[in-house]
């Protein structure tokens, strides 16, 4: 399916797994084990564990990347000045103020 995608959208791929990074440990062994029977999972439909199975068959691959490292969380935490800057600079984003003065 994220080939489909991948293909869908113009993204070229050699066949290797997708990466998704998780930052939450207890997400990421959670989704090794995939669906697990129990009380609190019970009522969850099988579907939600979809993910585990694309990572059995080798369609993606979750690893664990620090919390201060995920540049997700530029959207969707409140982060220190610095670790902001590491983040923007990361995904290079720019004020337009200076896109402007080196266009000059």
């Amino acid at each position: 399916m994220i080939h489909l995608i991948r293909e869908k959208c113009g993204v070229k791929y050699d066949n290797l797994p997708t990466i998704l990074y998780e930052d939450n440990a207890s997400c990421i062994s959670h989704l090794n084990g995939g669906f697990i029977k129990g009380d609190r999972t019970k009522h969850t439909s099988s579907k939600f564990f979809y993910i585990h199975e694309l990572q059995k068959n080798g369609d993606l691959n979750v690893q664990q990347i620090r919390l201060s490292e995920n540049v997700a969380n530029l959207f969707t935490k409140s982060s220190p000045i610095t670790t902001f800057k590491k983040m923007v600079h990361k995904i290079g984003m720019q004020r337009f103020k200076d896109v402007l003065i080196k266009g000059n």
